[in-house]
């Protein structure tokens, strides 16, 4: 269906941009009627789709990308803190003494 809506719009600008004049500032306005798509056609097609990282927590080479680097992050970031803890620890011998 959506093939069908393609050729329709394409066939349409073709007709819009032959009837124009084929003046200097018809050609300009005729340039900004041409549809391109650019980059927008989509993620990365090839290779098996990606899923969320909860769909599938075993398999982070299946994750989308952006769920990857938040997960890589947040792992790393308790890591680090882990560590900071257990290197610093808290004195559990310490006694506050009271002045009065």
């Amino acid at each position: 269906m959506s093939a069908w809506t393609a050729t329709a719009r394409q066939a349409a600008n073709l007709a819009r941009l032959s009837s124009s004049k084929s003046t200097s500032a018809s050609s300009s306005q005729t340039a900004s009627l041409i549809h391109r798509r650019g980059l927008a056609g989509g993620g990365d097609h090839h290779g098996p789709p990606k899923v969320n990282f909860w769909e599938d927590p075993l398999s982070p080479s299946k994750w989308k990308e952006e769920h990857f680097v938040i997960v890589s992050a947040t792992g790393w970031g308790l890591l680090f803190y882990g560590g900071y803890k257990f290197f610093t620890g808290e004195k559990k011998d310490k006694k506050e003494e009271v002045f009065f």
